[in-house]
């Protein structure tokens, strides 16, 4: 039996949920779902500019875990973006860390 999955710590929660190709109707468009803790992995790496360990510990995961959310989410992202998809922020395994953006 697989371990459970231990909720990722994140900081940051968007106020926009939904990205679209400009002049496309919605009905004519895949959708791809990025979860909330791999928004949260691009934001302290990509954005934060932090290294993979630091934000691992920031979110209170392994290293290793941390490298394969990152990956994922930047998979669903490129395929988004080349593919003409909608992004749509929502779910996963995370919960919401008071302080956590402002150095906590």
């Amino acid at each position: 039996m697989p371990r459970p999955k231990k909720k990722r710590r994140v900081g940051f929660m968007p106020e926009v949920v939904y990205f679209k190709p400009r002049g496309v109707s919605l009905s004519r468009l895949d959708e791809t779902v990025l979860a909330i803790d791999e928004l949260e992995a691009i934001r302290l790496i990509d954005k934060e500019g932090l290294s993979q360990l630091k934000a691992a510990k920031k979110m209170k995961i392994s290293q290793p875990t941390l490298a394969r959310i990152l990956s994922s989410a930047r998979q669903k992202v490129a395929d988004s973006l080349v593919g003409g998809k909608a992004i749509k922020i929502k779910g996963g395994d995370y919960k919401m860390a008071l302080g956590f953006g402002r150095g906590g």
